[in-house]
C-alpha cells in the first residue's frame, strides 16, 4: 500500500457527464492511501507523478460477466453452446477439482484482468466449493472488486460437477468474502439445475442478498430444453417462480427473449449482462438491447470469458455497438459506452465507489498513452473506442496500489 504517501495523476480524465455519458477534460486525480482525495479539472499537472500532456487517466474497467476456470478455453470454436460445454468447457471445470490449480490459476487470471484495465468483476467459478473460496481468497488478496460464485449445478453434466442440490447451496453458503470481493449465489443455468436447486438458491438469495448470477435465453436450443426439463410457460417464469428475479440479478445473454419477458425482467430489477463477442463466437444470435432498455431493463457489459474471446472491454464495448447497428434501433453513442464500462457496470453490479474518478472512490485507475491523435477528431471517445489497442495501457492501479505496469 501507499500509506500516506500522495499520487498526482494528471492528463486528460474520464468524466461523468449526465446520468449514463462521459467525456474528456484535462485535468488532476490525488490518491491518498486506497482513495481519490481530490479531483481538479480544468488544466494538466506539470509534474504528475503518473500521467501527462499525452496521457489519459481513466477509472477502471469493471466485467459484469465471465468465468474464471475458461481462460484456457478461449477459441475453441465450432460448436453449439450445449456442445461446447460438454467438448470444452466442463473438462475445464474438472480441473478445479484441484484447489491448488484453482488457486494458480486464479493468480494468472487476475494478472490477466489487470492487464486489460479490468478491476471490477461478477464472476463464475466451478461447483467445487473449496476452489471457489480459494479463488475469493486470491482475487482479494491482489485487490480486485467484485464477486465470485460457487456454480450450483445437479444435473446434466459430468458426475464430477454436480452436486446434490442441499449439499451444493449448504457449501455455496459457506463461502466467505475476501479483501473487496463478495460471494455471489451462481446457478449456472435452467438446464443443469433441477427446480429443488433453482428454488433453493433463490431462497439463499433472499436470505443472504448476495448478488444472483445465471444463464438466460442464450440459445434457442437451450431454450427447448429448459421447456421439456421444467415444463416452464417461458425460461423468464421459472426464474421469477424460483425467486431469482431480484434486483441483485445479473442474467447472462437474454437474447431469446419476447417483449412479455423483458417487463418482467424490467418489472423485477434485474439485469441483462449482454456479451456481444461471445454471442458472436458461438453464433448464438444478436442481443436486442435497445427492446431491454426499453423495457426498463438495465444492460451492462460482460465479455463472457472463455466463449467470449476478448478479455479487453473496450472491445466488448465496440462490439456492443455493432450489435446494436445489426439488431436495428437507435444505437448508443461512444460516450455512453465509455460510461458503461466503468461506472454503468459497476452500479449494475452493485459495486460502490467504483468506476467514477470522483472524491471518496476507490483509486481504481487506468494511465493510457493513446498513439492516435484522438484530440484532433471529431469524435474523440469515438476515435478512442474503435482505434483501442491494448499497449496504450501504461499502468493500472487498483485501491491506490499499482498492479500493473507496461514494460
Amino acid at each position: 500500500m501507499n500509506g500516506d504517501r500522495s499520487i498526482i495523476f494528471s492528463g486528460s480524465l474520464l468524466v461523468p457527464s449526465g446520468p449514463s455519458s462521459v467525456h474528456l477534460t484535462p485535468g488532476t486525480v490525488v490518491v491518498e492511501g486506497e482513495r481519490i482525495t481530490q479531483v481538479r479539472v480544468g488544466a494538466v499537472s506539470p509534474s504528475p507523478s503518473q500521467g501527462g500532456e499525452d496521457s489519459l487517466i481513466l477509472p477502471g474497467f469493471v466485467d459484469t460477466h465471465l468465468h474464471l476456470p475458461q481462460f484456457d478455453s478461449i477459441g475453441i470454436d465450432g460448436l453449439e453452446l450445449l456442445d461446447w460445454l460438454e467438448s470444452a468447457v466442463f473438462p475445464a471445470e474438472m480441473r478445479w477439482a484441484d484447489p491448488d490449480f484453482a488457486r494458480d490459476m486464479t493468480r494468472r487470471v487476475a494478472d490477466e484482468l489487470y492487464s486489460f484495465g479490468t478491476t471490477g468483476i461478477a464472476a463464475y467459478a466451478t461447483s467445487h466449493a473449496e476452489s471457489a473460496q480459494a479463488a475469493i481468497g486470491v482475487l482479494g488478496e491482489v485487490g480486485i472488486a467484485g464477486y465470485v460464485g460457487m456454480v450450483l449445478m445437479d444435473q446434466n453434466a459430468p458426475g464430477g460437477l454436480l452436486v446434490p442440490a442441499s449439499a451444493g447451496l449448504s457449501q455455496a453458503s459457506s463461502l466467505r468474502g475476501h479483501g473487496r470481493i463478495s460471494p455471489a449465489v451462481t446457478p449456472r443455468f435452467a438446464v443443469s439445475c433441477s427446480r429443488q436447486l433453482l428454488k433453493g438458491a433463490g431462497v439463499l438469495a433472499a436470505r443472504t442478498n448476495w448478488l444472483v448470477q445465471t444463464h438466460l435465453a442464450e440459445t434457442r436450443r437451450e431454450c427447448e430444453l429448459v421447456r421439456r426439463l421444467h415444463g416452464a410457460v417461458t425460461y423468464t417464469d421459472l426464474y421469477r417462480e424460483c425467486g431469482l428475479l431480484t434486483p441483485r440479478t445479473i442474467l447472462g445473454h437474454g437474447i431469446w427473449l419476447d417483449d412479455e419477458q423483458r417487463v418482467k425482467i424490467g418489472t423485477a430489477g434485474s439485469a441483462i449482462a449482454h456479451c456481444p463477442t461471445a454471442n458472436r463466437f458461438l453464433d448464438a444470435g444478436v442481443m436486442k438491447r435497445y427492446e431491454a432498455i426499453r423495457a426498463g431493463v438495465s444492460v451492462p457489459l460482460g465479455t463472457d470469458i472463455g466463449a467470449g474471446p476478448d478479455r479487453s472491454m473496450v472491445r466488448v464495448a465496440r462490439a456492443a455497438m455493432d450489435a446494436a447497428k445489426q439488431a436495428g434501433g437507435p444505437v448508443p453513442d461512444a460516450a455512453e459506452l465509455w460510461h458503461q464500462i466503468t461506472a454503468g457496470n459497476a452500479r449494475a453490479i452493485g459495486l460502490r465507489d467504483t468506476g467514477v474518478l470522483e472524491q471518496g472512490a476507490f483509486a481504481d485507475l487506468l494511465v493510457i498513452r493513446p498513439s492516435v491523435r484522438w484530440a484532433e477528431s471529431r469524435d474523440p471517445l469515438g476515435m478512442l473506442l474503435y482505434a483501442w489497442d491494448d499497449r496504450w495501457l501504461r499502468s493500472t492501479y487498483s485501491a491506490g496500489r499499482v498492479v500493473y505496469r507496461a514494460n
